[in-house]
């Protein structure tokens, strides 16, 4: 029979860990329904049709932003300087803020990648003539794409680590709560067995290795 220091410590071990339970699985709860959606949607990729959009727009460089082009090298990769920024999201909508450009003697090639889609601008360096194109491919691959956190910046990263970690904080608590509600679930270890063969098995005799 337990001693009541015993009971005391289940009962704060138990309360930690319920704690810590419900909120990870708060923290992680619409993020774990929308990667299980896009597990799905992934793993049939090739089933689900998108015809991409593609949207073009041109204009022309005023000459004082032409100067300041100018003044860019003549080849290498370097961001387009800041004054083009503000003009080039106005004119033809796009974000260049932070992105290299491939300069040559006769043009600034910025290659926009963008999960769900891609984009890309280029200006002519001797006419100002900007052209910029943006393919869309739709809503299931703008979240494959940030499943797998393609083109989706520092901020979506951070956030997919964040999340993985409550996932973690979940899981395991989950196994603990497991190991001290075990004896009065007799069913418990051999469900938790059957969630770690399955896997192995069908990699083992399905999976070209």
């Amino acid at each position: 029979m337990k001693s009541a220091a015993d009971q005391h410590r289940r009962s704060f071990w138990l309360k930690q860990l319920h704690q810590w339970h419900w909120i990870s699985a708060a923290v992680s709860l619409i993020g774990m329904l929308l990667f299980a959606i896009t597990g799905i949607t992934l793993n049939h990729a090739g089933q689900i049709e998108a015809e991409p959009k593609v949207v073009s727009r041109k204009a022309t460089l005023p000459p004082d932003l032409m100067a300041v082009l100018a003044k860019g090298p003549e080849e290498g990769k370097r961001p387009l300087p800041v004054p083009l920024e503000p003009f080039l999201d106005k004119a033809v909508g796009a974000d260049v803020a932070g992105r290299e450009g491939e300069w040559s003697p006769e043009e600034v090639y910025v290659a926009l990648a963008r999960p769900g889609g891609d984009a890309w601008l280029s200006i002519d360096r001797e006419t100002g003539a900007i052209e910029h194109e943006k393919t869309t491919r739709g809503v299931v691959s703008l979240l494959n794409d940030l499943h797998k956190g393609r083109n989706s910046g520092k901020a979506w990263s951070w956030f997919i680590d964040i999340f993985a970690a409550a996932c973690v904080i979940f899981t395991v608590t989950g196994l603990i709560l497991l190991q001290f509600h075990a004896r009065a679930r007799p069913l418990t270890w051999p469900l938790v067995g059957l969630g770690l063969a399955a896997p192995v098995i069908l990699v083992i005799l399905f999976v070209h290795l």
